[in-house]
């Protein structure tokens, strides 16, 4: 409990000087007077501009981080991520479709701009999840094991990479960048309105992960333990990977593919407290929330005015990360 609050503490402190990094500078005072006075420029920046940018980090990134843990868990697999279920290649995949087919793209001042972008958000929404809705369907009338889900995530995952692929391949230059640029991940392409459909997802499968959380604990001893205490796994398998997956594709859908986040949070809280459940699920949450705000921090400031995508930045901290995570565990075997 004391290191989940001092991890909430410090996510806290520093959504201020967050709110203060960017190309319009702002001192602390003109961001106090923005919030509760909603004065002049300063006001429009910051209720506008930078803090839907901010809240979509914290829960992007905490969805994510929230949804690794999970699937680590219910997948007995270390290696297990939001994208283990091919959701990042669906969402790709979808995204692209829809640039390709409406052409919603175009250049200005060096910049891509997509012209119609819910039609790319409700296709990438449907690329991350039809390949979740597939593997979960086969799971559950064929009876598949975690590791064959596994399996299956990664033959879904080529399917659809496959698909970009041939998308790319007809696709002109202007609607090959734009595809690209979708793909890095940007959390500048949230408005109050994505933010809240956003939150709406979250909290609730949130709530739902918190309560399993001693199901959970008994579902990371194994299937059998888990049934000789009453817990029906399979269904809490089949509910717990569906919503992980679903916080994760509406996440992905309005802001494009962030990796490593779900990947080494989950690990890194284990490191440091262990793997109960209870605790595991918030800790993540709050770690993968402080892992995008500050790569997003980084992202604005490492060449200032330009504002590299985020998803770039946590693929620079993720690997080496990883790697030192990978040898820790490794060590202490």
């Amino acid at each position: 409990m004391f290191f989940n609050l001092s991890l909430l503490i410090f996510l806290i402190l520093i959504i201020p000087f967050s709110l203060n990094i960017g190309s319009y500078k702002l001192s602390l005072t003109d961001v106090w007077n923005a919030i509760f006075y909603h004065s002049g420029a300063a006001g429009m920046i910051v209720w506008n501009i930078r803090l839907p940018r901010i809240l979509t980090s914290i829960f992007v990134g905490a969805a994510l981080a929230v949804s690794g843990a999970i699937m680590q868990t219910l997948l007995k697999n270390p290696l297990a991520s939001p994208f283990t279920m091919g959701t990042s290649h669906g969402a790709m995949f979808g995204a692209s479709l829809a640039i390709l087919l409406f052409f919603g793209s175009e250049e200005s001042s060096g910049r891509i701009f997509v012209n119609d972008p819910y039609s790319v958000v409700i296709f990438a929404f449907i690329g991350a999840i039809a390949g979740v809705l597939v593997i979960l369907t086969l799971a559950r009338l064929k009876g598949l094991s975690p590791e064959a889900v596994i399996l299956a995530g990664v033959a879904i995952s080529s399917v659809f990479t496959a698909g970009t692929t041939l998308i790319h391949y007809f696709a002109d230059e202007l609607q090959l960048a734009s595809m690209v640029y979708w793909s890095f991940g940007d959390l500048g392409r949230t408005s109050w309105k994505e933010l809240i459909l956003i939150m709406i997802l979250f909290i609730p499968s949130m709530a739902y992960f918190v309560f399993k959380g001693w199901d959970l604990n008994a579902a990371e001893t194994g299937d059998n333990t888990a049934k000789s205490l009453g817990i029906e796994i399979e269904r809490l398998r089949f509910t717990g990977i569906l919503l992980a997956s679903l916080i994760t594709a509406v996440s992905v859908a309005f802001v494009g593919i962030i990796g490593f986040v779900g990947l080494i949070c989950p690990h890194i809280i284990r490191l440091m407290i262990g793997s109960d459940h209870r605790f595991l699920i918030p800790s993540s949450a709050i770690l993968g929330a402080l892992l995008l705000l500050g790569s997003d921090m980084i992202s604005r400031v490492i060449v200032a005015p330009t504002i590299i995508p985020v998803g770039i930045i946590t693929s620079f901290i993720g690997v080496p990360l990883f790697m030192y995570l990978l040898l820790r565990m490794e060590a202490r075997k």
